[in-house]
């Protein structure tokens, strides 16, 4: 992680971290969850149950990064 990551991290509440963790690893389970982002390389997950959203990127060695938020 980068450090602006993990400022923003040290933010959260328990149970922010508890929805975006459980979506980390839905997408690390399954890179091919998100819908892609037409036009881009991009792929779009959502999480209605948990408010969590996720824009990542799978590269071909499957490492995936990924910006996620909780919504309010």
């Amino acid at each position: 992680m980068v450090e602006p990551a993990l400022t923003q991290l040290r933010k959260l509440t328990a149970n922010e971290t508890h929805r975006l963790d459980r979506a980390i690893v839905a997408v690390s389970v399954n890179p091919e969850l998100g819908t892609q982002v037409p036009g881009t390389l991009l792929r779009d997950y959502a999480d209605d149950i948990d408010g969590v959203r996720a824009i990542y990127y799978v590269t071909a060695l499957l490492t995936i990064t990924m910006v996620a938020y909780a919504e309010a």
